[in-house]
């Protein structure tokens, strides 16, 4: 009997970290999707002074584990990491633009495109997945007439797919700036927007 129940825990177990594995490569391909398509390659191509990374370079590029502080620093320079950065950064220090793109689609604290006034964050973790957060992201696609990563017209929302809130307690669960909102339907998401869009504009 022991066993039986020692073998039943283990493979739940093994299951469930195949299924974050499965999930989390799927958010990344989604994330290198949004930054490949169509939509965005014009914002990903706009010019940047590129000028403005030298200091930012110099100071990483003959430091272990640079990656991250050199898209850190990046982003804090231009609110996201254009296209046009990698490129001068794999050139200046070495470092593959693979293992760049590899690392600023894994983290969601990195942005491949600039953002609306309000990112909308929609978990996709296991716990939210479960409970339909694709439903969310998709009604929230609908309402907001934007593609996941994409941006609103009027640059007042951004809507994002993400790997993990940090609130499965909440599933299905959504971020807008410090705001959480938990044990969503796809209407009530809708709802949010709408309440929001209406704030800014009166």
């Amino acid at each position: 009997m022991f066993y039986k129940t020692y073998f039943r825990q283990f493979t739940i177990l093994l299951f469930l970290i195949f299924t974050v594995k499965i999930y989390k490569k799927q958010l990344i391909n989604m994330r290198i999707k949004r930054l490949l398509s169509k939509e965005n390659e014009a914002i990903a191509n706009a010019d940047v002074n590129l000028d403005l990374l030298n200091p930012l370079i110099e100071k990483y590029k003959n430091k272990k584990g640079n990656i991250i502080p050199l898209l850190q620093g990046t982003q804090t320079m231009f609110g996201y990491i254009p296209k046009a950065a990698f490129e001068k950064i794999a050139n200046e220090t070495g470092l593959k633009i693979s293992d760049m793109y590899g690392v600023a689609t894994f983290y969601s604290q990195f942005r491949l495109n600039p953002v609306g006034k309000h990112v909308i964050k929609v978990c996709h973790g296991t716990a939210c997945h479960v409970q339909n957060a694709g439903s969310i992201t998709d009604s929230l696609k609908e309402a907001l007439k934007v593609n996941d990563g994409g941006t609103t017209e009027d640059g007042l929302f951004t809507l994002e797919s993400v790997a993990c809130l940090g609130c499965c307690s909440l599933a299905p669960v959504m971020m807008i700036g410090d705001n959480t909102y938990g044990k969503l339907t796809s209407t009530q998401s809708v709802k949010v927007i709408k309440e929001i869009r209406l704030k800014e504009n009166n």
